[in-house]
């Protein structure tokens, strides 16, 4: 294996693999969108400050007027959404608003998104809602407003307690600030509290790292991710790298390594590379994440309907944000798709692959071969010899990461990537570069 840190596989394809489309029109599959079960997304671009190592879309320094403006396009995407939706029967079993950070809006407009979404679109009584705050936008006002609206999860990025590292980060909050955020939300008394912790970071050690891990467990929440520090194309870092900042993989393993170990030990189950779950039941059941569908609103997410994925274009820079975020405020027919990508079969197996290899348990055998009629290890020979070499194991009908497998996610998801969409994310580096 090359490296342990390559790319972060959170979907796929990527969104540098999509390219503008014609003649594709929301109504021409609202079926795929049709009774309950979906998932529903809206995209908050603003942020305080950018952190260094963000290459996700969003922008900073804009003030309210520009804030309402964004809010007053959005609910005309909905209007429109609504109208198209509500012939299928539409209903959406989660909602999320990710960001950008979402708390910074004010109270006002974070009432407004939610009364606007719920105004035209359709959420199952037992929906799932999901949020994302930072320490800086975490307020006793907003959690009452968040706790009103019955968030079922609240995720915030802390990233570390040392203030060293969070300088290194170009974090804006202290570890002051996550603490005073934290005790609010332990009061509020969410059902599920996430936070986000990197390791990696130019200074840290295997200590610091602990130590930042064995503060948060005391706040007993309910999930804990561990990232990488990866900083890739657009990411403010990269200057810091070009002036002599360097990353350091193998000692980033060992503090992975010794962070899983910790939060294992302390009773959480480990899901993913990433993800450490504090309160498991004890019938876990197999949760299919490579079919389901998903709305996007806003500018930045994406949507997935079966094998049409589309956003608006993918955009990190500044001035690049600013000019998507001007587009889609002129924008005067939001059924229209015109940035996206079709996935062939060959890449829909792929995608179905990813998306269950690199979570626990794993990858469904027979559910791959009743989905596609074909077998799994047929079309791809690479996973016999992950076996081989130790980072899979079958369990139970599924092929699931040993530890070592867990450790090298990054590694082995990217090399499941085909020839054609990589190809088309090098020529948007190499044009965006």
């Amino acid at each position: 294996m090359e490296t342990i840190y390559n790319q972060y596989m959170y979907s796929y394809p990527h969104k540098t693999a999509y390219r503008p489309l014609t003649g594709v029109n929301l109504e021409d599959y609202k079926e795929r969108l049709a009774g309950r079960g979906h998932g529903l997304y809206l995209h908050i671009p603003f942020c305080q400050t950018k952190c260094g190592y963000c290459n996700l879309f969003s922008v900073t320094g804009q003030k309210k007027e520009a804030i309402d403006r964004y809010l007053d396009t959005v609910e005309r995407q909905i209007r429109q959404y609504g109208r198209v939706l509500n012939q299928a029967g539409t209903e959406f079993s989660d909602f999320t608003i990710g960001g950008g950070t979402p708390l910074l809006l004010t109270e006002g407009q974070l009432e407004r998104a939610f009364a606007m979404v719920e105004g035209s679109l359709s959420l199952e009584p037992d929906r799932a809602i999901v949020i994302e705050t930072a320490p800086n936008q975490t307020t006793e006002s907003k959690l009452k407003i968040l706790k009103a609206q019955r968030v079922t999860r609240v995720s915030m990025g802390v990233q570390s307690f040392q203030e060293e590292e969070l300088k290194t980060l170009r974090r804006s909050h202290s570890a002051a600030q996550a603490r005073k955020a934290l005790e609010m939300l332990k009061a509020f008394d969410f059902p599920c509290v996430n936070l986000d912790f990197i390791y990696g970071i130019p200074g840290q050690t295997r200590e610091s790292f602990l130590e930042s891990l064995k503060e948060a467990r005391a706040y007993e929440p309910e999930e804990i991710f561990l990232y990488p520090l990866y900083v890739k194309h657009g990411a403010g870092l990269l200057k810091d790298m070009r002036e002599g900042m360097v990353l350091d993989p193998e000692r980033a393993a060992d503090e992975y390594e010794a962070g899983a170990d910790y939060l294992i030990q302390m009773g959480y189950h480990q899901d993913s590379m990433r993800r450490f779950v504090r309160r498991e039941s004890e019938n876990r059941e197999f949760l299919d994440c490579g079919s389901g569908t998903s709305l996007a609103l806003g500018c930045g997410g994406r949507s997935y309907l079966g094998s049409l994925h589309f956003c608006t274009p993918y955009a990190i820079t500044r001035t690049d944000c600013l000019k998507e975020l001007e587009q889609f405020e002129n924008t005067r027919d939001f059924t229209r798709i015109t940035h996206g990508i079709f996935l062939s079969g060959e890449e829909q197996k792929r995608r179905y692959v990813i998306r269950h290899l690199l979570i626990r348990p794993g990858l469904p055998a027979k559910s791959y071969e009743q989905i596609f009629g074909t077998r799994l290890l047929g079309d791809f020979p690479i996973l016999e010899t992950w076996i081989q070499e130790g980072f899979l194991f079958q369990n139970q009908g599924f092929l699931t990461l040993t530890s070592q497998g867990m450790k090298y996610s990054d590694s082995l998801g990217p090399r499941l990537i085909s020839p054609a969409v990589r190809r088309r994310m090098e020529e948007w580096e190499a044009y965006h570069g």
